[in-house]
């Protein structure tokens, strides 16, 4: 059981920066982003490819973190300049990074195993036993990290900005403010955070794969939703802190019920699926209790 424990723990918090950044876009911009599926691939298909090229690791996840980006700038601008529905957008983008991740990857699977990765690196500094607890301690360190910079980001005028453009688009532009520009933003540090987790969870697995990012987005958004449930009175740190635990607790759900032989492996994203719609039918059930009026 401990080895099930400390396998969700790793997994879920590494995971969790991608629930992060589809709580941006899916809570705080109000946008159905489908760019996350390629964006997550493309962050393992930096990170790897430039692991396999000798860059130092640490800046293979920047510059996973940078493309990630660019991937949430391209859906900005096709939404925004263009006019295309958000979700269409989201489409577009991620056909077209299907294509260029095996460009950067220039096959379908690059195996990690014999390069060193900043796991490694983390496992040999302070002589840990295992991936996992390299995993733990890493995932701790960027969780914090990210948690503390969006808690500081978006209680600035800009982000600010940002959330009310999510809750109100005309009344920001009545105000003077350029939504488009708070749309790009947003969207750009969501599939940042995205890449970010793609680059960090193919180090943890050892390789990267065109096919890594399938169902992503429903994995962050159960994510999302159990962390919702659970911190029912949200503001944002609790909101992202909840994220994180429930990013755990979805992963700890899968480890259990695939070791329980219930559930076939091959059935894990029919799985997801249901644990996403119980999640969002209990948390509708709770708001319509919330706004029904009291009897006198």
């Amino acid at each position: 059981m401990s080895s099930i424990l400390t396998s969700a723990v790793s997994q879920g918090l590494l995971w969790a920066i991608l629930a992060i950044g589809i709580h941006i876009t899916y809570r705080i911009l109000d946008i159905s982003d489908l760019t996350s599926e390629g964006s997550f691939t493309l962050g393992a298909a930096v990170c790897a490819t430039a692991i396999v090229n000798n860059i130092p690791p640490i800046l293979a996840i920047f510059m996973a973190l940078i493309s990630g980006s660019l991937a949430g700038m391209i859906t900005g601008l096709l939404h925004t300049k263009l006019q295309i529905p958000s979700l269409l957008a989201g489409i577009l983008s991620m056909t077209g990074l299907y294509s260029i991740n095996l460009r950067i990857m220039g096959k379908a699977n690059i195996p990690l195993n014999m390069h060193s990765t900043l796991l490694t690196n983390i496992k040999e500094l302070f002589n840990l036993g295992k991936d996992r607890d390299a995993a733990i301690f890493l995932g701790i360190i960027v969780c914090v990290i990210v948690i503390i910079f969006l808690v500081w980001f978006f209680n600035t005028e800009f982000g600010y900005a940002i959330v009310a453009t999510g809750n109100n688009d005309k009344m920001i532009r009545a105000n003077g403010i350029n939504s488009d520009i708070t749309k790009i933003a947003g969207l750009m540090l969501a599939n940042a955070l995205i890449a970010l987790s793609g680059a960090l969870v193919c180090q943890y697995n050892g390789y990267a794969d065109v096919q890594q990012g399938i169902g992503a987005i429903v994995i962050g958004l159960a994510s999302v939703i159990i962390g919702e449930v659970i911190f029912r009175n949200r503001n944002l740190i609790t909101s992202l802190i909840g994220i994180v635990i429930g990013s755990i607790i979805y992963r700890l759900i899968v480890a259990i019920v695939i070791n329980s032989n219930y559930v076939s492996a091959n059935d894990m994203k029919l799985f997801t699926a249901i644990i996403v719609a119980v999640a969002l039918y209990v948390a509708n059930v709770d708001f319509k209790k919330k706004r029904r009026p009291k009897k006198c």
